[in-house]
């Protein structure tokens, strides 16, 4: 069933709930899975968000959320001058992309600590999204639901020891996909959650053996303001 508030879209500074709602939300989605903030951004646009981006403020909307920025933050326009002031570097150059949503943005990200992350994400009306590749691997999440990202070695056991845990702490999986390079390589597990995950739980999740590193996606966080919890072995 359709939804009205589907109907009438996210509240947001304009023009465009694709170029500017789902762009700040883009950017949002790349400063948290990086998991701190943001020193360099350099971003590629593809399709109309390159043809008609910048008039339609999708540069600024992608600076705003990489600094935290909602979609609804009045200071989107003045995202250029937010971002000089925050220290953060940042570039745009147009890419082309193979079988890509024509609003869609590729993150290559640089966080104060050296910390690097690529995120390609799609922009499908309404301000929401579609997150497609993270570092290179194919994935598939909206941000609608709490969302653990879990990188872990290629190796029997580990998708079973994250979702037993999961299980005994009473959260419920949703949706749930697991992606990789290649064979015993690294893996990517993308966990969406009916349930909140406790910072703890997290960092208990970061620590068993064979899992790389855990950030987990707070959807809350996306309505309420920017957030990022990570674990990492």
């Amino acid at each position: 069933m359709i939804n009205i508030f589907d109907m009438m879209g996210p509240v947001m500074v304009g023009p465009s709930s694709s170029h500017t709602a789902g762009a700040a939300r883009i950017g949002n989605m790349g400063r948290t899975l990086l998991g701190e903030e943001v020193a360099r951004a350099d971003i590629g646009l593809y399709g109309s968000f390159a043809e008609t981006g910048f008039g339609h403020g999708t540069d600024r909307a992608l600076l705003a959320g990489l600094l935290g920025m909602k979609p609804d933050d009045l200071r989107i326009p003045n995202a250029y001058e937010e971002a000089n002031r925050a220290g953060m570097a940042y570039s745009f150059r147009t890419v082309e992309l193979r079988d890509a949503h024509p609003n869609t943005a590729l993150l290559e990200l640089t966080g104060k600590s050296g910390k690097q992350l690529t995120l390609q994400a799609s922009s499908i009306g309404g301000g929401a999204i579609v997150v497609n590749k993270i570092d290179g691997i194919d994935v598939n999440f909206t941000g609608d639901f709490n969302t653990l990202i879990v990188r872990n070695q290629d190796e029997s056991g580990s998708v079973a020891a994250i979702t037993s845990i999961l299980s005994q702490v009473h959260i419920n999986v949703a949706n749930m996909s697991v992606n990789r390079h290649r064979r015993g390589g690294d893996a990517l597990m993308v966990i969406e959650t009916d349930q909140h995950i406790k910072p703890r739980q997290v960092e208990f999740l970061s620590e068993l053996p064979g899992i790389l590193s855990v950030t987990y996606y707070d959807k809350e966080d996306d309505e309420d303001g920017a957030g990022f919890d990570e674990g990492n072995l």
